[in-house]
């Protein structure tokens, strides 16, 4: 038999104003973006080199980072993305292009034009997808509460401003790319073959 007593008293509704609402919900947002990186850094802890997902640069049958020597039998030696392969590089490609398509495009992705080219197809850029993981691996260090107040300063000098100078340059990765938004063109361009490269005495 339940307790219907008339005695319970019946809580009063709970009322937020509209500026402790919006506090919330940005805190609220910023905890999920953490959440997502822990996740994120679990997956790269807990998974396994597997053969290199499609786009994944080969050289001669193997992943970049395996022909520099950076991937090991026990895991990847660095956290950047180039040393990783398998289902390690799909997830870390997976939360740049989160923090790309989210935060730099919106606040930093500027007029494309023919002396600031873009591509929408960037991941498939091997230098872009360098050079945004490294800039994006400086912005999680910088805005760590830890750097302190400069933090954020320092990584628009010392990362952001030398990122975008090369990857948007006109002869940058995206040269052959779209230089206008009414006409979006992708073309990866070739990289010289390691055989063609001859040293000299």
């Amino acid at each position: 038999m339940s307790d219907t007593s008339p005695t319970t008293p019946v809580p009063e509704p709970f009322r937020v104003s509209d500026g402790d609402l919006d506090d919330l919900a940005s805190t609220l947002a910023k905890t999920m973006a953490e959440v997502r990186q822990h996740g994120v850094i679990l997956d790269r802890l807990g998974s396994e080199a597997d053969p290199a997902p499609a786009g994944v640069q080969q050289v001669d049958g193997a992943t970049a980072a395996e022909a520099t020597g950076l991937e090991q039998a026990e895991g990847p030696a660095s956290v950047f993305i180039l040393a990783l392969g398998g289902e390690a590089y799909a997830v870390e490609l997976a939360a740049l292009s989160n923090w790309v398509n989210y935060l730099f495009l919106p606040v930093y992705g500027r007029e494309i034009s023919t002396s600031r080219p873009w591509c929408a197809q960037w991941h498939e850029h091997p230098e872009a997808v360098a050079r945004l993981h490294g800039l994006w691996l400086a912005w999680q260090q910088c805005t760590d509460i830890e750097a302190g107040l400069s933090g954020p300063s320092t990584w628009h000098r010392d990362h952001l401003d030398q990122t975008l100078a090369h990857l948007r340059a006109p002869d940058g990765p995206f040269a052959a790319c779209t230089t206008s938004a009414n006409r979006p063109n992708h073309r990866v361009l070739a990289a010289p073959a390691a055989g063609d490269l001859e040293l000299s005495a």
